[in-house]
């Protein structure tokens, strides 16, 4: 940080890329503190907070999580760990069906969740379980984000953690969203291939709806300044 030429033998932005501090089992406090500031956390350097911070980015690295790869999950954890992140929606419960008839495989999702103290429960079906969730979950929030039909998955890949285990291995899924002006990437890791799906899945939204609700915020407060400066 003091002087990139040590280790950059070109500037990166020359080439269209950009300087990124990476987060991992690695870290040290230094990178969890320019990582939370990069995102605009008021951390004041914590170094109690800092260190389970990376006590924590450590846990969850021994148990198959990755977040070199995915930078918006780890966004997350941080807000959530130095108390600026917002609630946009709980989940409530799950239920995936599939059904194999003579000539199809039909699965269908039942998603459950709270937003602003109102709770939505929603049926859709989709091509595979997580597809299904997908659908399902786009089709509670829409009404209270209409922006979420802006957001597509761009890249969904599924990484076997421990071959040995066979069909029971647990499982690291990473999935890429974008908004058409942003690409973000989230991380799920389970013995359950739907669940490890699920936890990336909500995260991309979540991730996604609290950028919307951030610039909600600002294009109010905007407005409200506008109107003192016109009165």
């Amino acid at each position: 940080m003091k002087d990139s030429k040590t280790y950059e033998h070109i500037s990166p932005e020359l080439v269209g890329n950009k300087q990124r501090v990476l987060v991992s089992e690695l870290a040290g406090q230094s990178n969890i503190l320019s990582k939370a500031q990069e995102m605009g956390l008021n951390i004041h350097a914590d170094s109690m907070k800092s260190r389970s911070v990376i006590d924590r980015i450590k846990e969850l690295e021994h148990q198959g999580y990755q977040f070199e790869g995915a930078d918006a999950s780890l966004e997350l954890l941080l807000r959530d760990a130095y108390g600026d992140s917002t609630e946009v929606f709980t989940v409530d419960s799950v239920k995936i069906m599939v059904e194999k008839t003579a000539g199809a495989v039909v699965t269908e999702a039942i998603v459950k969740i709270t937003v602003g103290g109102e709770q939505v429960y929603t049926v859709a079906e989709g091509n595979g379980p997580v597809n299904a969730l997908d659908n399902a979950l786009r089709k509670a929030l829409e009404p209270f984000y209409p922006g979420i039909s802006d957001i597509h998955l761009t890249d969904y890949k599924v990484r076997v953690l421990d071959e040995k285990d066979t069909t029971a291995a647990k499982v690291r899924v990473l999935i890429e969203s974008t908004d058409f002006k942003d690409t973000w990437s989230t991380v799920g890791v389970s013995s359950n291939v739907i669940a490890a799906s699920w936890e990336a899945l909500v995260d991309s939204i979540r991730y996604a709806l609290l950028g919307m609700a951030k610039n909600d915020t600002i294009k109010a407060m905007n407005r409200e300044t506008l109107g003192l400066v016109n009165h």
